[in-house]
């Protein structure tokens, strides 16, 4: 029995009664109550990892594998529950599959699915407050199936006055043949788009908004909002369309009794139209299910107006003045004589084939009205394919069966007299006749059993179309106002009442179409509107082909029966359309979209649907990545792709902005960020946002790059290997300079200078970048990237509250102090010495980057002073910069941690690359053949707008004295070769020399701590080393020198990086070199190639 319960006890799940009957536990330990989340309880062997101490899962279901007993229900709940609870520590928490954990986050219906971090890891994250609930539908609450909500609406729309009133005047022109082929062919594009929409309808939910929503949705925000606009104003503006076309016909009407209001024209036009808008918009605020009930009756009113037009057909001519107009019943003679086509002069223009096509394809729209109301539709999935694609086939069968009927009855010419009838002289027009096919728009009236059938007909179509152009228009227009991707837009998207109704849209709607109709002349108006519906048919279209043709992993529609090149000879035939109807109009309309699309790129919506446009952007980039991997290299094309290793890029903006100096529409830049502590997945995200919301903001292209749980080194090199993909990979890592090697502990030394050797043992370029000031300004600026705050000018008398800087000379470090007079802002000092520290909140996350220590200015150098022959102190910090305080400049988006503006001479450090430079000198210190990377880079930084005022000035060395003017010569050679303006290159021909003694004493006391140490442990720097690399030094000393008396006021410094021998020379008196160039200088760039040519002189 027991090896039966065993068996039974593999897969069995049971509910466990919680204490006090209630079966729903929400896993907290201090509730017996609460709700279900759906999970399962798996049980765990004892000390298991997955098992979660302390955690108690939230279903009903459980099955508890640590025992050989299957638990069930029985009178003692309270028993079963507590061993249930004494289980707890063994249990892991699983979501069973449900729809709702599958819904956006901020659905109402959302279910909570426990994150990877609380299945794999111990603790377990408690859930947020105000759990979600399933949202209860009220009984209320009007939807409407797919007859009521899409057939009806799609047939009123299509049956419009067309079918009454133009569609005799087609076959008239171009015959019952040609006639055909124009309905079939406009069915034809509805159809395709009709595939197309159903297509898109069914892959996934649609809620309201209808074409914009399934555009914008599939295409993005800049095509679907842009549609949108005007998809709204077409619909809009139809209403007074449709509206004037009722008027008209009534007017019609009137004038058979000799009636009239005032002139039977304009004025009469203006008066019943301001009435009927009136009363059709309080049919429609009223709700939509009155509005429903109406459109059926005017339905049933069309369909009676067509069955009396067949009936009359039958029946045939009543008396002979039906027969002088034309009408004389079924002929075969007559059909084949009216199957030709014989196009005439009519309505100021010589027709053709294409011309009457652009007349009547208008009948053929208005297969949108169902989807635009997909929010009101019980089903939208279903009710969109099934209602558009029936009311097409009826509606062409329809209109196919009527111009047949129309040509086989009817007569193209008639003069109406009776007298010519008998005379045998009917069709004799060379007076001019007013009845026949070509001439009147009575015909179907004439065909029809009863003729005030037909005048119903034609109200029932105008009214019907007017209806869903009000009810369309503002459902549209409130889905997209509710996306707010136009400003001021808001109000309108707010609904109110049960069907959360667009009121604010309806009276929107309402004025448009009541100023369309006090104008009344429409003519001119009525093909951009036609225009505009053909537009959003092209994108219903080329949204189903471009998802066909990236083939999204989420593109699965359930409607089968489509296919992506037939929806892309739909959108061709769409655009073709517009243009034969008048190709002005589609230029204006084109004109409209590209201004909307402009808008909406110009203002980028934080906006993310999983449009095909990302799939399509995501599929370009790795093809073209995978494309490179199979292109040679070329020197011709070499690109710096810079891996900086700035830490929180939010922190070292400097280092960023000099970086992207050289990037920028060039080449790619990758932030590196090393995180010695180990992070969860909820860090590492709001990590990665957070900084590239820096980037966007600081309108940085770069990427971002984070490794954590690892130290600098480690880090430094994972980055290096792994960063970029293919050939998009770094070929240069650029690091800021580590300002405190000599007091630093040893560890962090060495994987400094670890990390030099890494980049050369990977065989990438390496540059160091020093600043008079120092890179890092973690905890000297606020993070408040996201929302700029602008920084207010100060006014004159309030000098004395702005904070100063004042430098630290004992420690060679800066803090910010206020004056006596500050009031907030910098109580305490600030030192920019915070590299070690991370700029979040998280505590346990320190970043390991590059730790500068910028002294905001050290101690004058009086050797260097003399060496240079002047006393004069230069500050570096905003030597050659130009003010720029213009409004939108990224200096106002820096304050400090308070949000007060930033003192000036700490915001000029901060943005010391972003400015503009005065006219002056980089000198480049070419000394060693690096593959031409130290040229190059400075070379490109002239190239920019902020560096463009600098010359090059090139530095090289000789052997010999008399070497001078020939290795000036080649040098200047060379440099015209590489097409590299230079404005002098120098030559340095006594390196060799014994420096100075007072150079030789300031590297002595930069090195005394590392050649003897108290503690009698043994020396960092030997002695064995310090003579085998006595040569080397004495000639970085004496380059010291000569910086000291060339480039001691230029803007910028390049040099060749001296390179560090593996085994031969120490990190600290590699740091050493390194101080001995860049001290007291100005902003100082080492850079070392990797030996291989990124200049070529060659075509």
């Amino acid at each position: 029995m027991a090896d039966v319960l065993s068996k039974r006890n593999r897969f069995k799940v049971d509910r466990v009664a919680t204490k006090g009957g209630n079966s729903e536990d929400d896993g907290d330990d201090s509730s017996e109550k609460g709700n279900s989340s759906e999970a399962i309880e798996m049980g765990e062997r004892p000390g298991s990892a997955a098992s979660n101490d302390g955690e108690r899962a939230s279903s009903p279901t459980a099955l508890l594998s640590n025992t050989n007993t299957y638990m069930t229900m029985n009178d003692n709940s309270q028993r079963t529950y507590a061993a249930t609870k004494s289980l707890r520590h063994q249990l892991t928490r699983e979501a069973l599959p449900r729809l709702d954990n599958y819904r956006n986050i901020l659905s109402i219906q959302a279910g909570h699915r426990p994150t990877l971090d609380e299945l794999h890891n111990a603790t377990i994250h408690e859930k947020p407050q105000g759990e979600k609930t399933t949202e209860v539908v009220s009984d209320n609450l009007v939807k409407f199936g797919w007859i009521k909500g899409v057939l009806v609406r799609c047939l009123l729309n299509i049956w419009g006055v067309m079918l009454f009133l133009r569609l005799s005047w087609v076959v008239g022109q171009a015959g019952i043949g040609e006639g055909v082929i124009i309905i079939t062919l406009a069915c034809v594009v509805t159809t395709i788009t009709g595939l197309s929409m159903s297509a898109i309808s069914t892959n996934g939910n649609i809620k309201g908004g209808g074409t914009y929503y399934m555009i914008s949705r599939s295409l993005g925000p800049d095509f679907g909002a842009s549609i949108g606009v005007i998809f709204a104003v077409a619909n809009a503006v139809a209403v007074a369309m449709y509206t004037i076309g009722f008027c008209e016909s009534l007017n019609d009407l009137l004038k058979t009794f000799d009636l009239k209001i005032i002139d039977n024209g304009v004025n009469d036009v203006r008066i019943i139209g301001t009435i009927t808008i009136i009363l059709l918009t309080g049919i429609v605020v009223i709700g939509l299910e009155w509005e429903t009930k109406a459109q059926i009756v005017l339905l049933g009113i069309l369909i009676v107006a067509q069955v009396a037009f067949v009936i009359g057909s039958i029946m045939g001519p009543m008396d002979d003045s039906e027969k002088a107009k034309g009408f004389v019943g079924y002929s075969g003679e007559r059909f084949v004589e009216n199957f030709g086509p014989d196009y005439q002069y009519s309505e100021g223009k010589e027709h053709s084939f294409f011309t009457v096509f652009s007349v009547f394809f208008p009948a053929a729209t208005g297969i949108l009205a169902g989807a635009n109301i997909s929010g009101d539709l019980k089903d939208p999935q279903n009710a969109i394919p099934k209602g558009t694609m029936l009311a097409i086939v009826i509606t062409s069968l329809t209109y196919v069966g009527f111009a047949i009927i129309c040509g086989a009855t009817m007569m193209r010419q008639a003069t109406g007299n009776i007298e010519d009838l008998y005379n045998g002289t009917l069709t004799n027009c060379t007076e001019g006749c007013d009845w026949g096919l070509q001439n009147s728009f009575q015909v179907i009236e004439l065909v029809s059993a009863f003729g005030p059938l037909i005048y119903a007909g034609c109200f029932a179509a105008t009214l019907s179309s007017a209806l869903a152009s009000l009810v369309s228009a503002p459902k549209v227009f409130q889905a997209l106002c509710k996306d707010k991707l136009y400003p001021y837009l808001g109000p309108f998207g707010r609904g109110y009442g049960k069907n959360n109704e667009p009121v604010n849209g309806y009276i929107l709607t309402f004025i448009i179409a009541l100023g369309c109709i006090i104008i009344a002349e429409l003519n001119a108006i009525a093909p951009l509107i036609s225009n505009f519906f053909l537009a959003a048919y092209g994108l219903v279209n080329f949204s189903t082909f471009h998802a066909e043709l990236v083939k999204p992993v989420g593109w699965r529609p359930t409607f089968k029966y489509y296919n992506g090149w037939l929806s892309l000879i739909g959108a061709i035939l769409c655009l073709a359309v517009m243009f034969l109807m008048n190709w002005p109009t589609a230029l204006v309309t084109f004109g409209c979209l590209f201004a909307l699309y402009l808008i909406i790129i110009y203002r980028k919506p934080d906006v993310n649907w999983g449009s095909s446009t990302q799939a399509q952007t995501y599929k370009a980039a790795l093809n073209s990545i995978q494309e490179l991997v199979h292109i040679e290299e070329h020197v011709k094309n070499y690109r710096p792709q810079i891996l900086v290793l700035s830490g929180l890029p939010s922190a070292r903006p400097p280092l960023i902005d000099f970086s992207y100096s050289i990037c920028k529409h060039l080449s790619m830049m990758v932030c590196g960020h090393i995180v010695k502590n180990p992070l969860n997945q909820r860090l590492r995200t709001s990590y990665t946002q957070r900084m590239y919301h820096w980037l966007r903001d600081h309108k940085i292209k770069a990427f971002y790059s984070l490794a954590d749980n690892t130290g600098f080194k480690e880090g430094a090199q994972a980055l290096m290997q792994l960063s970029g993909l293919g050939k998009m990979k770094p070929n240069l890592v650029l690091m800021g300079y580590k300002r405190d090697w000599n007091v630093c502990p040893e560890d962090d030394l060495n994987a400094y200078f670890g990390v030099i050797h890494a980049a050369f043992d990977i065989y990438l370029s390496l540059a160091i970048l020093r600043a008079p000031e120092g890179l890092d300004f973690s905890g000297l600026i606020a993070e408040s990237y996201i929302t700029p705050i602008p920084v207010p000018i100060a006014v004159p008398g309030e000098q004395d509250a702005i904070p100063t800087v004042s430098a630290d000379v004992a420690d060679g470090s800066a803090s910010l102090k206020p004056s006596a007079s500050t009031a907030s802002g910098w109580s305490e000092k600030k030192t920019l010495n915070q590299s070690q520290e991370s700029l979040h909140s998280h505590g346990s996350s320190a970043e390991q980057t590059p730790p500068g220590t910028p002294a905001m200015k050290r101690a004058n150098d009086l050797q260097a002073d003399s060496l240079a022959g002047s006393t004069a102190v230069v500050n570096h910090t905003g030597l050659g910069l130009k003010k720029n305080k213009k409004k939108g400049s990224r200096e106002n988006l820096f304050t400090d941690p308070s949000g007060n503006p930033l003192p000036k001479e700490l915001l000029n450090s901060v943005t010391l690359f972003q400015r503009k430079q005065k006219k002056g000198i980089i000198d480049v210190w070419w000394l060693y053949d690096d593959g031409g990377l130290t040229l190059l880079l400075p070379y490109i930084l002239t190239t920019r707008p902020n560096w463009s005022s600098c010359k090059l000035r090139v530095f090289c060395l000789a052997n010999r004295k008399e070497e001078l003017d020939s290795e000036q010569r080649r040098m200047a050679a060379m440099l015209s070769k590489f097409r590299i303006d230079f404005s002098d290159v120098i030559v340095i021909t006594d390196i060799v020399k014994k420096a100075s003694e007072s150079t030789r004493n300031y590297f002595d006391g930069l090195i005394k701590n590392f050649v003897k140490n108290e503690d009698g442990q043994d020396a960092r720097i030997t002695e064995s080393e310090m003579i085998a690399l006595r040569d080397k030094t004495n000639r970085h000393m004496r380059l010291r020198e000569q910086l000291l008396l060339h480039s001691k006021t230029s803007n910028l410094i390049v040099m060749t990086l001296p390179m560090p021998r593996k085994g031969t020379v120490s990190a600290p008196l590699y740091m050493a070199w390194l101080e001995l160039l860049t001290a007291n200088m100005p902003p100082f760039l080492l850079v070392r190639g990797n030996q291989t040519s990124v200049l070529t002189f060659y075509s």
